[in-house]
Parts: C-alpha cells; structure tokens; sequence
C-alpha cells in the first residue's frame, strides 16, 4: 500500500435523474447526498472519501448534465466539466427503463473525450430486468455495470471495477479541524466558502436557497489540515418547505453536530435577526465552537464610527455566548479571510486545553471564599473539589460537593465568569457538572 497526497477522483456524472445521488450514497453506505425525485436536486459538486479492498479514492457527485438555461445553471454545467477534468475515473450514469437519449450521448461523449478511464453505470435495473448491457454499446463505453442502487444490487461488482483501475494509494488519516458556515438563507455562506477555499468550489448566486447539499473542502493552513463545510440556510420552522429544502436543514443542523468550530454567518444590512440568535443557541448547545462572522462588510453603509457602534449591539443580542469572537469580513475584498483561519486555530487549541486538577481546586476554592453559595435552611450548597473530563471533545468539568441541586443559576453563571477570567477558552463554550458526593 503507497501513502500519497495524490488520492485519485472518481466523478459519477449524467443527465438529471438517473439516480447518480443514490449512486453516491449507496458507494459510500450512508445518505451524504441529498436523494429526491425532483430532477435538478443535486447543485454543487459533493465529495466523499470512499474505500474499497484497501484502495482509497475522493468520490464526486455531480448535477445532471443538460443545457444551461441561464447563467445560474452555467456555472453548475461548468462544475459538471471541471470535476470531469479533475477526474481520474469518469462514471458516466444511465438509465435501464430509458431508452438511449440525446443527453445520454453527450454525456458519454464528454466522458470518452477526456482520454480519462470511463466506466458505464446502468442503473435503475431493478426497473427493467430484461434490458441486456449490449444495448447500450451504441454509447461507445467498452466497460458496463447494471446496478440498483435503491435494492443495493450490483454496488459491489461497481465497486470491483472502479478499483481495477485505480492505483493502490491511502488518504492519509491526520487530525482535521472540521469548520461548518452556517447560517440563514443567502447571507453569504458560499462566497465565504469560495474565498476559503480559494476556488470556485460551491456555487454562487443571489437567490436564496442555492446551496442544497453540504459541500465540503480541505485546506491547508500552517501545516494543520482544516474541512470547511458550506451548508444549506436555516430558515424559521415555518418557513421551511417539504422535500428537498426540510432535507437540507437537516442536513446543515447535521453539519453543527459533526463540526469542531461553526461561523454564523450573519447579512451586515440584516444584524438583529432572532434566527441568527437561535442558530447561534442550537451551536452552544451542540457543544460546538462558535465566531459570530458579519459578512459582506464591503456592502455596509458605514461611516469611521460604524464598526465600533455595531460591536455592543451584537454582543448585546449575543451575551448568551459572550465567548464568541466577532469579526467583520467581506468574501469580495478578502477583509479578514485569513484572521478565520488564526480564529479556528485559536478555537481549536481552547477547546483542547488541558487544565491541571491542582489548579482547578486552588481556583475553586478561592471562588467559593469570595462567594459562597447561597441555598435553604439546612441545604447550603457545599463545592469541594473538581476535575476536568479526559474524554470530551470541548471542556467539561465536574464539580463534587453537597446539596449540587439547590445551586442558583445565577451562581453557575458567576463560575463559568470567574472561570474565564483565569481561562479565556475563546470560542467555545464549557460544561460544569455538578454531582453529589455520598
């Protein structure tokens, strides 16, 4: 087995509606991209690490190849072609119950143009029992597969082929910081991305709703390798359509789970917005890392005293998270791109540190005599000693004493104070457990 930087690209490709979703998830075995019967669901290019006997590859799932009606649907059409140029394998998918179409030719023609490898994916078969792989030679691919990727049929002898014709390497498995933008609808998120990313990775566009799946990108950033997620907006409950839009929420409320580190991104024409506080409130309670982000700063009507007269407003509707650094970028500009990057590093390091269980009793003693607890008759809350958790991903404490369960809120939240004045832990949040000790 070789260990390489030079992980190959296998790009499933088609028109719209051949089931090249349910492809990709049935490949990977699990529901990373979002599968509907609503043709055109698939936007951004969606990459996935997939395995097979050892052999590591990217898998990308494209949207359907057709003719771009405007230049919204240029630039998906354009992504179509790039990650078939990237490619090092191109998975052209058909229909077994369709008979051959224009856009079944043109898609093949692409694929045989490319001088890349071509494997041809009749899928669907389950549809159509009889229909015989010759008779779809007419496309000129010498190699085929009938699969079903709904009845799971045929995934392996894909899967057999595709790594007959890759190079035995492995995705080298480093510590990734993993970064989710999310946020409301059409602020920003995907230009963000973009200027992360440094590329025309995920698609841009001044309709709300354009990012549907979450797209993710590695990048490099002093020698610490960082997965940035762009997910789907968050809209109100209500306002959340059935089908593919209620699956792309849940897929970016997904996203802040698996996350280290999220960016609210936040509209500077649109700042006190109740959403972006909720959001801001599912991440903390998530656990997760948080920076409150301003975007398109370049757009703002300011004058030299706006910046510093929007700060207290925002922190003023933020004080539930008073650790969330802020920050004011423009994905146009560049301003403050990189400053994420030292944010996320910054983050990361808080939510990892260590604390000496001596040092946290001498600070919990000393926070008790300077407060004591207040509680009933006969049940005054006693603190004695604390430790830190070993096996949580962000820092947890627990706190061992008498009568734990009568402790006010408001003390909780003088101990989570008085604690960040000795340690700031930027942007992340902590968790004090209280137990008895009998």
């Amino acid at each position: 087995m070789v260990v390489s930087s030079r992980v190959p690209i296998v790009a499933i490709v088609g028109r719209a509606n051949v089931g090249k979703s349910s492809l990709f998830n049935a490949i990977l075995g699990r529901r990373e991209a979002i599968v509907a019967d609503e043709p055109g669901t698939t936007r951004d290019n969606v990459t996935a690490k997939a395995s097979w006997e050892e052999k590591d590859f990217w898998l990308v799932d494209t949207a359907g190849l057709k003719s771009p009606e405007d230049n919204f649907e240029l630039t998906i059409q354009e992504q179509i072609t790039e990650a078939a140029a990237a490619a090092d394998l191109i998975a052209v998918v058909v229909e077994a119950d369709v008979p051959i179409t224009e856009e079944d030719r043109r898609v093949a023609t692409m694929g045989l143009k490319s001088r890349k490898p071509v494997i041809l994916i009749i899928n669907k078969a389950d549809k159509n029992r009889r229909a015989s792989l010759d008779d779809w030679q007419r496309l000129g691919i010498k190699q085929a597969v009938a699969t079903s990727a709904t009845q799971k049929t045929g995934i392996d002898d894909l899967l057999e082929i595709i790594s007959q014709q890759l190079p035995a390497v492995s995705i080298k498995d480093e510590k990734t910081i993993k970064v989710s933008i999310v946020g409301r609808p059409n602020v920003g998120k995907s230009s963000l991305f973009n200027a992360l990313a440094k590329k025309q990775q995920a698609i841009v566009a001044d309709r709300a709703g354009t990012t549907r799946d979450v797209n993710r990108t590695i990048i490099k950033y002093k020698q610490q390798a960082i997965e940035i997620a762009d997910t789907a907006g968050i809209r109100r409950s209500g306002k959340v359509e059935r089908g593919v839009e209620h699956f792309s929420v849940l897929r970016a409320l997904a996203a802040i789970e698996q996350s280290d580190i999220c960016l609210l991104l936040m509209d500077s024409a649109e700042l006190n917005v109740q959403l972006d506080q909720k959001i801001a409130g599912l991440v903390k309670e998530a656990g997760r890392g948080l920076v409150l982000v301003v975007s398109k700063w370049d757009n703002a009507d300011k004058d030299a005293f706006t910046h510093d007269q929007i700060s207290p407003q925002i922190a003023a509707n933020f004080a539930f998270v008073p650790w969330a650094p802020l920050i004011f970028t423009s994905a146009v500009t560049g301003q403050n791109v990189t400053k994420l990057f030292d944010l996320v590093l910054e983050i990361y390091e808080a939510r990892h540190q260590k604390i000496k269980t001596a040092e946290l009793n001498r600070w919990l003693r000393n926070a008790v005599n300077e407060h004591p607890p207040a509680g009933l008759k006969n049940r005054s809350p006693k603190l004695n000693y604390m430790i830190q958790e070993d096996d949580q991903t962000w820092p947890n404490f627990q706190v061992f004493g008498a009568h734990t369960k009568f402790l006010h809120w408001s003390y909780k939240r003088y101990l989570e104070r008085k604690f960040r004045d000795n340690w700031p832990l930027p942007g992340t949040p902590l968790k004090f457990w209280f137990i008895e000790k009998h």
